[in-house]
């Protein structure tokens, strides 16, 4: 499933990243690389996806959150 996808308060771990060199930098500074949990706060349609990740609130945009695949799972 991809991170746009995913419904307001669905914890989720990411499984894997795609995307342009630009876009995978900048996801790896704000910390989001494969293995990291995610805990969606926000998803409305034609807004950017809020969502919680490591003691931080982040928006992304929903075309580089089409490129975050997930897996759904409980609070860890």
């Amino acid at each position: 499933m991809k991170l746009s996808e995913a419904d307001a308060g669905c914890y989720a771990t990411v499984c894997s990243v795609s995307g342009s060199h630009h876009l995978i930098s900048r996801l790896i500074g704000i910390g989001i690389v494969e293995g990291t949990m995610v805990r969606v706060i926000q998803n409305l349609k034609d807004q950017p996806v809020l969502f919680y990740c490591r003691d931080s609130v982040i928006a992304l945009g929903r075309q580089d959150c089409e490129k975050i695949e997930i897996k759904e799972g409980d609070r860890a």
